[in-house]
């Protein structure tokens, strides 16, 4: 997560977790951290590029890409394509409608979301035909497009996942995407989507975890970084900055972010909650371990217990 260590280190834990084992690795695109207290927000298409070149085998998402405020359609679809081309189509272009908390910057004010909706509509329409390849020119609501190509295209297609929390958002994006990507392991969401994609073969979702071998320093951890996760999207894609997210979690509790995030050195909680998003219908589960600094530890445990214990021979 690219809120949780500078560009160098996040370099150098993607290289550790794929030699680690992982399958995927998925970046958060934002301009601003959560909280003051996770410290960090590097650029992640720069971040991307470098990760592509250092290492080999595993995936890489975008985990998400607002395309409509910070960049325009046409910027992030050149971003992707660069990217599959760098990591040899290992990459995935996760998009979603934003959260103000990034869009903000550049001064236009931040939308309802059923404009938000409509603009990462066209945006998507946009992406694809650029991806086709050719000159595309398009003019919509919110967006226009003069005479656009993509002149470096990967030999194979970026896929395209958009992420969705509810019946409205899946039934306006699934058509136009190749993946789900959600945070709730919720089965309502896999059943509305595989109906809206019947073709659908990837749905991803994602589990905070604090790993440490002191229980109680990583609820405190998880309580000062991830405190905000509990608000849920309708809440935080509103708030505009770290002091509202901070305003807006003051009476979150230790014990309530012990109960939502597994925290400490067992692997039976971690192992628990992916396995709650597999039965729900996820076909894969990004893992966020929270703390930058306590990466490399985590990284070793995952290696030597957790995805042992998450290998299909052992569940």
């Amino acid at each position: 997560m690219t809120e949780q260590a500078g560009p160098r280190e996040l370099v150098e834990h993607a290289v550790r977790a794929e030699e680690a084992g992982f399958d995927f690795e998925v970046m958060s695109d934002h301009y601003f951290p959560w909280l003051t207290e996770q410290g960090h927000s590097p650029n992640a298409w720069a971040t991307l590029g470098a990760v592509a070149r250092a290492t080999e085998r595993v995936g890489l998402m975008t985990y998400v890409t607002c395309p409509t405020m910070r960049y325009h359609p046409t910027v992030v679809a050149q971003q992707a394509a660069t990217v599959q081309l760098l990591s040899d189509n290992r990459f995935t272009l996760g998009l979603g409608a934003g959260e103000n908390l990034n869009e903000h910057v550049v001064g236009r004010g931040w939308p309802p979301v059923n404009v938000r909706h409509e603009m990462l509509g066209e945006a998507l329409e946009i992406i694809a035909r650029l991806f086709d390849g050719g000159h595309v020119d398009f003019v919509g609501t919110h967006f226009r497009v003069d005479s656009a190509k993509l002149w470096d295209l990967p030999e194979h297609r970026v896929p395209v996942g958009v992420a969705v929390s509810g019946q409205q958002s899946i039934e306006l994006f699934a058509p136009a995407a190749d993946l789900m990507i959600a945070v709730e392991p919720d089965p309502s969401l896999c059943r509305q989507w595989r109906r809206a994609a019947p073709d659908a073969d990837r749905l991803v979702g994602q589990l905070p975890v604090c790993y440490d071998r002191d229980e109680q320093a990583a609820i405190t951890r998880a309580h000062e970084q991830f405190r905000w996760f509990g608000g849920g999207w309708k809440v935080n894609a509103e708030l505009p900055g770290p002091a509202a997210f901070a305003g807006a979690s003051q009476y979150v509790r230790p014990e309530d972010v012990a109960a939502s995030i597994p925290c400490g050195p067992d692997v039976k909680p971690i192992v628990d909650g992916v396995e709650r998003f597999l039965d729900a219908g996820f076909t894969d589960v990004a893992i966020v371990q929270v703390g930058g600094d306590h990466q490399e530890e985590f990284l070793a445990f995952a290696q030597e217990e957790l995805l042992p214990a998450l290998s299909p021979s052992d569940r």
